[in-house]
């Protein structure tokens, strides 16, 4: 068995790590039923879907129709951004809320692109910010920190 598409191979065996990961983690917590379901129940299986996706991926890898393709090299400097942008949103959530969060965890992860645009980046917070509203605070009723208490 030879891998002719390590780019494929590699994103697979991502896909394996994360999905196993993620499965394992979430079988702590109570699994409940498909009619009554647990904390764990939907992260469970969805790790167990993303896994699946995963040995798929890294089999059609192996396949002889698989195109012959090497892994390129890491851009760094782009894990590095959205790695940044992940930290300032962790950092921020609790006292600047989630509107204020998501617009930094946005701006900083574009500066990870090469087409960066402010209009773009600004455009995708508002949507993103319109998406996590909807369905954590309106229709999930989560009691978030939207906005950051302000005192003058």
């Amino acid at each position: 068995m030879k891998i002719r598409n390590l780019t494929d191979f590699a994103s697979g065996l991502l896909y394996v790590i994360v999905g196993v990961c993620a499965a394992y983690i979430a079988s702590g917590y109570t699994m409940g039923t498909a009619a009554n379901m647990g904390t764990g129940f939907f992260p469970f299986w969805l790790g167990v879907f993303l896994a699946a996706i995963g040995v798929a991926v890294c089999a059609s890898s192996v396949l002889s129709g698989a195109a012959r393709e090497k892994l390129a090299s890491w851009n760094w400097k782009s894990l590095l951004w959205v790695s940044v942008s992940i930290l300032v949103f962790a950092l921020l959530f609790e006292d600047a809320g989630m509107v204020l969060s998501i617009f930094a965890l946005v701006l900083v992860s574009s500066l990870a692109s090469r087409e960066f645009r402010w209009t773009g980046a600004i455009a995708n917070a508002c949507f993103l910010n319109v998406v996590c509203y909807s369905a954590f605070v309106w229709l999930l009723n989560i009691p978030l920190r939207v906005w950051p208490d302000l005192w003058f």
